[in-house]
C-alpha cells in the first residue's frame, strides 16, 4: 500500500510538472498579427487594433484595406458600436486569456455593429450592389472597411433610420430578439418584466416586446423613468425605491438583464409555467458580482428543471434572418435605437470606458468620417 502511494503521487507531481510545463509554452507561443501590420500598408485604411490586453491598448492604426472575395461585399463603415462582449473580449483578466489568448488578443481587430455603404461586391454576390445602406455584424467594425460575406449578418438599412442608429443594432437588438422570442417564447397580450430596460439591450427588449404585443413593466434607475416610458413601457419600476421582486404582480416572463435576485424571488413572482430569461450580468464592466451572478445562471436554470417555472440563458446568434427581422421593426417605426453618447474613431477607448462605467442609457456609438 505504501509504495502504491509513493508511485500515485509520483504520477500526480509529473502530471502536474507536464501540465505546467505545457500551460507556460503555450502561454509564450500565444501571439497575434500585430506584427504583420508593423508594414506601411500599401493602401491604407484606419482600423482599431488591440494588440495587448487593456482598454488603453486600444489603438488607431493603419493597415491594409481589404479587397472583397467573390462572395463579400467591401462596406465602407459610417458607424460602429461598442457593446459589453468588446470590452470582455480586451480586458486583462484570467477569464478573458482562456478565451481570447494566453498572453495577447489573438483576433487584434475590435467591434462587430456596423452600419455603412457598399463600395464593392465579390463576383458572385447579387443581393447587394455599390451605393447600397446597409447593416449588420462583422468582427472588425470598428474601421473605415470591413469585408462581410453577403450571405452572413448583413442587411439594408432602412431609409428612416440614421447610420449611427443602425450601427448600433447588432449584438444588442439580436440578443433582445433571440431571448424574448426564442427563449422567452413571447406571446401577445402577455405580461412580461423587464429588469435593466435602460441599458443597450433593454432599451430593445422593452420595444420588441411591445412590437410582439405584451404589456411591458420596465426596471430602471429614477433618471431613465422618462426613458424608458418614451420608448413605449406601460409600466415603470424605479428600483431605487421599490424592489419589482416584493409584490403582488405575476408575470409570464421576466427578462432580467441584471441578474441581482435569487432563484425564490423571481420565480414566486412568476405564472405558473412562466420564464426567466437570464440575459445578463448588470451592465458592462468588471464589477465585484459578476462572476458570482455567472455561476448563479447556471445554477439557477439548473434548479430550474425541477420546478414548473423555467429560467433559461443562452448566446445569440448573429444570423442575417433576425438582423431581416430588427430591419422590418424599424422600418415599420416599431423599434427605434436609443443612442446615449457619439464618439469619433479616435475615441473608441473614451466610448469603452464610458460603456464600462455602467451608466449608458442606450447604445454607445462610434461615428466613422
Amino acid at each position: 500500500m505504501k509504495r502504491l502511494l509513493k508511485w500515485s503521487l509520483v504520477a500526480i507531481l509529473i502530471a502536474l510538472v507536464v501540465a505546467a510545463l505545457g500551460l507556460f509554452i503555450a502561454y509564450w507561443r500565444s501571439t497575434n498579427e500585430c506584427e504583420r501590420y508593423s508594414a506601411t500598408p500599401k493602401n491604407p485604411m484606419k482600423a482599431i487594433l488591440s494588440c495587448e490586453y487593456g482598454v488603453e491598448n486600444l489603438k488607431l492604426g493603419e493597415i491594409e484595406k481589404p479587397t472583397p472575395a467573390d462572395n463579400e461585399v467591401l462596406v465602407r463603415v459610417r458607424a460602429a458600436s461598442v457593446n459589453p462582449a468588446d470590452g470582455h473580449m480586451i480586458r486583462d483578466s484570467w477569464l478573458a486569456r482562456l478565451f481570447a489568448g494566453l498572453r495577447k488578443p489573438k483576433n487584434i481587430r475590435f467591434g462587430t455593429d456596423f452600419a455603412g455603404v457598399v463600395e464593392a461586391v465579390g463576383k458572385n454576390v447579387t443581393d447587394f450592389k455599390p451605393g447600397d445602406e446597409v447593416f449588420g455584424a462583422k468582427n472588425g467594425a470598428v474601421a473605415d472597411y470591413i469585408c462581410v460575406k453577403a450571405d452572413h449578418a448583413i442587411v439594408m438599412k432602412p431609409g428612416n433610420i440614421t447610420f449611427e442608429q443602425a450601427g448600433s443594432v447588432g449584438i444588442a437588438g439580436v440578443t433582445a430578439l433571440q431571448g424574448l422570442r426564442d427563449k422567452g417564447h413571447i406571446q401577445r397580450g402577455q405580461i412580461v418584466l423587464i429588469n435593466g430596460a435602460s441599458g443597450g439591450v433593454g432599451t430593445f427588449a422593452v420595444q420588441i416586446a411591445k412590437a410582439f404585443g405584451a404589456e411591458v413593466t420596465a426596471v430602471c434607475s429614477t433618471r431613465n423613468v422618462d426613458l424608458v416610458k418614451s420608448i413605449g413601457a406601460d409600466h415603470v419600476i424605479d428600483y431605487t425605491k421599490e424592489d419589482f421582486t416584493k409584490t403582488d404582480h405575476r408575470y409570464d416572463m421576466i427578462y432580467d438583464l441584471v441578474g441581482n435576485h435569487g432563484f425564490s424571488e423571481r420565480r414566486k413572482i412568476l405564472k405558473p409555467n412562466g420564464i426567466c430569461v437570464l440575459a445578463g450580468i448588470g451592465g458592462a464592466g468588471a464589477h465585484p458580482e459578476t462572476m458570482g451572478r455567472i455561476v448563479g445562471n447556471f445554477w439557477n436554470a439548473f434548479r430550474s428543471n425541477f420546478s414548473k417555472e423555467k429560467f433559461v440563458f443562452y448566446i445569440a446568434k448573429l444570423t442575417k434572418g433576425d438582423f431581416a427581422v430588427l430591419r422590418d421593426l424599424m422600418q415599420s417605426g416599431k423599434v427605434s435605437p436609443v443612442i446615449d453618447r457619439t464618439y469619433k474613431l479616435e475615441q473608441t477607448a473614451d466610448a469603452v470606458r464610458y460603456m464600462e462605467e455602467g451608466h449608458a442609457r442606450g447604445k454607445v456609438v462610434v461615428k466613422i468620417d
